[in-house]
């Protein structure tokens, strides 16, 4: 074949994976067509087959679009509030695209060396590649391509067994069937798929006590003017009035509520918070940025009401948004991005749930909730999950849904309603099955009353956590090998 037919080819099947790469994003919320990345992962197997020398690139390709697709809310954040110019911001987030992107060029590498094998180490490597993403370089888990099957498809029922991961090892597996051998192993999709529909009938955990009242106040404070000094007083007044007007026994306040240090917050205002809680003879979770003495300070939830004064300070923090990595060579992002209070120090990694309303309330704050593995540290002794947020810094994006898809995941995996109370949205209560029973519209203030109920017991996965779908991919990959070693 000539040089540049061969080479006209190649720019073909880059583009055909860059386009699967893209439309694989409709499978995930909101638009939530959930067999999309199971037809758009064969098609990228097939691809693979059709031309295995340059599989590396073509799943770069296809993690290129993928990706750029998937997360290009980033450019709101770092143009539209960031204050990044434009041309720098759509330059940065196809850079974090293109290293994304490395994560599937690295599968259909793996693909090009083990095609002996591809049945086995293609769906393993394509989950290992997401659980690697979830904690190098602190982690970037969004998008794993099991979140796009929650709560509605049948693989959702595996999530209480295996997690998030797990569900993307059997979608994956479900993928190569579809692309490389339908005829021999069809019937054993068929019956995983039937299977999980079936699991979803399985009560994990159990009711613990009697349902509760909720409140989960949603602010809608604009990005743009939350941290304006001359903002403060009206923020304060907002937040107390739509407390002062909530008859729950838990009320939630969004991430960072309250735009000013607690020790700074008047004490007068605290204590109107506490009396409206306790006269409904329950407790209020509010989030607000907390300075120790020693001059650290956290991103923290705290509590007011019935019960004692208690905190959780965030533990997993967002490089460049809360923390700067490599201070000698990073610190001026900040002067760049003009984002406040992007030096948190870390909470602990294992920290009391509250004890508040009468439940043992597991709290986490915005993008933790993206890791399913930290959130189970709380479990079994938490009844409830409840997710503070500000998904502000994403507009009006696919951002805020696709954040409400993993809280769905997480309810799904515990065996725990999840609780999320968010600055613009998306402010909802997810049951113990990851349906969203009630939320409130992006962008309104407003408080979203409904009734909750703690539960009892552990699920497979709070017991095991990842450890399920690592063995299980760990031991495809080990009989993928035993297999090429046996043919060469």
């Amino acid at each position: 074949m000539p040089r540049s037919t061969e080479r006209l080819r190649q720019t073909g099947l880059a583009l055909a994976a860059f386009g699967l790469g893209a439309i694989s994003v409709f499978g995930f919320a909101p638009f939530g067509w959930f067999p999309l990345p199971l037809l758009t992962l064969a098609g990228l197997f097939w691809l693979w087959q059709r031309q295995p020398t340059t599989s590396a690139w073509t799943g770069f390709a296809f993690g290129l679009g993928y990706f750029a697709a998937g997360v290009s809310w980033i450019y709101i954040s770092l143009h539209t509030y960031g204050e990044m110019p434009a041309w720098l911001a759509t330059l940065a987030m196809l850079l974090f695209a293109a290293f994304l992107a490395l994560f599937p060029a690295a599968v259909g590498y793996l693909y090009q060396r083990w095609r002996n094998a591809a049945m086995l180490s293609v769906p393993a490597a394509w989950m290992l590649s997401e659980w690697v993403r979830g904690w190098i370089f602190t982690g970037f888990p969004w998008l794993a391509t099991g979140y796009s099957q929650a709560p509605v498809s049948p693989l959702a029922g595996y999530a209480p067994i295996v997690g998030v991961f797990g569900i993307s090892l059997i979608l994956a597996w479900s993928a190569a069937v579809l692309a490389w051998r339908p005829r021999r192993y069809g019937w054993i999709v068929v019956l995983l798929w039937v299977a999980g529909a079936g699991l979803k009938f399985v009560d994990w955990t159990q009711p613990l006590g009697a349902p509760f009242s909720v409140s989960l106040i949603q602010g809608n404070i604009s990005q743009s003017i939350k941290w304006r000094p001359e903002q403060v007083i009206g923020t304060l007044r907002e937040y107390r009035d739509m407390v002062a007007n909530s008859h729950a026994r838990l009320t939630v306040l969004p991430e960072t509520a309250i735009p000013m240090f607690y020790d700074q917050v008047p004490r007068d205002y605290l204590d109107d918070l506490a009396t409206y809680a306790r006269n409904n003879g329950g407790d209020l979770l509010f989030g607000v940025p907390e300075q120790l003495p020693n001059g650290n300070y956290y991103n923290s939830v705290m509590s007011v009401g019935t019960s004692a004064i208690q905190v959780y300070r965030k533990s997993h923090l967002v490089p460049f948004g809360e923390y700067i990595p490599l201070k000698p060579i990073f610190g001026r992002i900040t002067e760049v991005l003009h984002i406040p209070l992007s030096d948190f120090s870390r909470g602990a990694k294992v920290q009391t749930p509250f004890h508040v309303a009468g439940q043992r309330v597991a709290a986490d704050i915005c993008y933790e909730d993206v890791f399913g593995n930290e959130i189970i540290r709380a479990l079994p002794a938490a009844s409830i999950l409840v997710n503070v947020t500000n998904d502000a810094w994403f507009g009006d994006s696919i951002a805020p849904w696709q954040h409400l898809q993993i809280s769905q995941m997480r309810a799904l995996e515990s065996g725990r309603q999840m609780l999320r109370a968010t600055n613009t949205g998306a402010t909802a209560i997810i049951g113990i099955d990851g349906v969203v029973q009630q939320v409130l519209p992006l962008f309104t203030a407003g408080t979203l009353t409904a009734t909750a109920q703690g539960y009892q017991g552990e699920t497979p996965f709070t017991r095991w956590g990842n450890h399920a779908a690592l063995l299980m991919a760990w031991a495809m990959l080990a009989g993928a090998l035993i297999r090429t070693r046996q043919k060469s």
